[in-house]
């Protein structure tokens, strides 16, 4: 048998370990994905697209009545995962779309529902139909920002 002994030089084997120790203690990394992330979803609440979402009969931006859902994104990191979502209740309705059946509404707690200066026993809804419009999705341009985000990252610890 041969035995073949390559030195490395100690440049070489110091940025090893560095690369090795970025890859083991990963929440700069996290931290930046998870902002990349919010500012992709913010994007897509000003383009109201991405893919685009259908119009809504009422004047004003999409989704952004009051900007409570918007205002409610948030996000967070650490070494294993980075994170963007909302807590709003009614969030995932929007990003998935919803569909009701006509359904009869009755008063829970009086006598009678009192509206546009009716009052009534009860009302005959029609059913509803909320088209799905993803807020919490991703561009091909941002996965490539990404993929840069972990290159550069990669390549500080490398020049360090």
């Amino acid at each position: 048998m041969i035995d073949v002994m390559i030195t490395v030089p100690d440049t070489l084997r110091q940025a090893l370990e560095r690369l090795s120790q970025s890859l083991s203690h990963r929440p700069p990394l996290m931290r930046t994905f998870s902002e990349e992330l919010y500012d992709a979803v913010m994007e897509n609440f000003e383009q109201e697209k991405r893919p685009r979402w259908l119009p809504i009969d009422r004047a004003g931006k999409i989704l952004q009545q009051s900007g409570w859902l918007a205002a409610s994104i948030d996000s967070d990191a650490d070494n294993d995962q980075a994170v963007v979502g909302t807590n709003v209740v009614y969030a995932r309705i929007h990003q998935q779309g919803t569909a009701t059946r006509p359904h009869i509404i009755r008063p829970r707690y009086k006598k009678a529902l009192a509206f546009n200066g009716r009052v009534v026993k009860c009302v005959n809804h029609p059913g509803l139909t909320i088209p799905a419009r993803p807020f919490l999705s991703l561009t091909d341009q941002d996965y490539q920002v990404l993929v840069h985000t972990v290159n550069d990252y990669l390549q500080r610890v490398l020049d360090e």
